[in-house]
């Protein structure tokens, strides 16, 4: 079967349903404070449920990925995904739903490292930069989207959000009879699973390009976490309205992943990642110092923009410099870190809140974006005198 253009959308409706993961429930999280009888620093958790699941099970399936048909993965992965989201709506015992949402970060797993290794099977050169860029706008509209859903539906009760993740159980249904397999049979497979991939962390430039993805999925829970808190407490504003406010930066993603393309063609691709933190940190420290609305939304806009340029970038440079025999295990380790990143944020950040306030949250994650800004700017010189073809290849189109 012919990989087509609608199986390039199925594989942006699966980046999508990763990235809803989280962005889903952040603007409700004030919400369910009082009827999980909770506080706010433990409703974070179930962020960080999610998110450590993730992290941990994106490595057991790296160990696999490069050995088994993908579909034989993303299948199962998006059922066990859907499954506990439906059961969670039917609960208000905090401690059930943190299970449930340890489970559905066992489905999470697969998600986003399938996605992206499907790509390196079927596109090559320029055009995988093309496709990432895509699977780059999904991820953009989820985060514009998903805070929106998952906002509007808190209207009509705090556990309405849950509902959205069943959606994953017909779309499984769908990628099982209609998209094609890609993984490529090899007479002399010789994978060590995830081991190859730890192997591989010993280039500099792959370890690095995994640690930018950690750095960018923690920065950008911090906004989505602690922004809505900050609307609701400073400013008085709802869920739904939160959910609006972080739609803003959402839209900058979109505008600007959009133009990757176009802006690889003239720049480099460090000095594209670390403006991209550059701009996602001077936002994020800002914050801090705007309480009004008419503040904070050029600030949400230019954390979208700064977040847009850095994670396709990113997300592209990764499967290009991965070593062909570890490439499953590489994406795997490299989408694990970004998870570790999502997981990491609420509870460091949240610490910071138990002893300081949200200036001081805003703050401390701004600091750490300008700071990776920085590294990132003076390692360009490893990054592009250590010739790659690979790099090369996407980087003049």
């Amino acid at each position: 079967m012919q990989f087509k253009n609608i199986h390039l959308l199925m594989l942006c409706i699966t980046a999508y349903f990763a990235m809803a993961g989280g962005a889903l429930l952040a603007p409700v999280l004030p919400e369910m404070v009082e009827p999980l009888q909770t506080t706010s620093h433990e409703v974070g958790l179930l962020i960080s449920a999610f998110t450590l699941s993730t992290a941990i099970f994106t490595l057991v399936i790296g160990h696999f990925i490069d050995r088994v048909d993908r579909k034989r993965i993303l299948v199962p992965c998006l059922t066990i995904y859907g499954l506990p989201g439906l059961v969670s709506y039917f609960t208000t015992d905090m401690q059930l739903i943190l299970i449930l949402r340890f489970i559905q970060g066992i489905g999470a797993a697969a998600l986003l490292p399938l996605t992206m290794l499907i790509i390196a099977d079927v596109y090559k050169g320029h055009e995988s930069l093309h496709a990432m860029s895509r699977v780059g706008i999904a991820l953009a509209i989820g985060s514009v989207s998903a805070p929106l859903i998952g906002g509007g539906l808190a209207s009509l009760g705090w556990n309405y959000p849950f509902f959205f993740y069943a959606l994953s159980l017909p779309f499984a249904f769908v990628v099982l009879t209609s998209l094609p397999e890609t993984r490529v049979q090899r007479s002399n497979d010789d994978h060590k699973g995830i081991i190859n991939g730890f192997k591989a962390l010993k280039e500099l430039r792959v370890i690095y390009t995994i640690f930018q993805g950690f750095a960018l999925f923690f920065l950008l829970y911090a906004v989505l976490v602690y922004v809505p808190f900050m609307l609701e407490n400073v400013l008085g504003y709802t869920a739904k309205e939160a959910g609006l406010m972080l739609a803003l930066q959402g839209i900058a993603i979109i505008f600007t992943t959009s133009r990757i393309k176009n802006l690889a063609s003239k720049y480099s691709k460090t000095i594209i990642i670390a403006t991209g933190f550059l701009f996602a940190g001077l936002a994020i420290l800002s914050i801090s110092f705007a309480h009004s609305i008419v503040a904070v939304i050029p600030l949400l806009l230019l954390f979208g923009a700064g977040y847009g340029l850095a994670q396709t970038t990113i997300d592209t440079q990764i499967i290009h410099i991965s070593p062909l025999e570890s490439k499953g295990g590489v994406l795997s380790i490299h989408n694990s870190m970004k998870f570790v990143g999502t997981c990491l944020s609420p509870i460091v950040l949240g610490i910071i809140l138990s002893y300081f306030d949200l200036d001081t949250v805003f703050m401390a994650a701004g600091s750490f974006g300008l700071l990776v800004a920085l590294i990132t700017y003076l390692l360009k010189n490893i990054f592009e005198n250590l010739g790659d073809g690979h790099l090369e290849e996407w980087q003049g189109h």
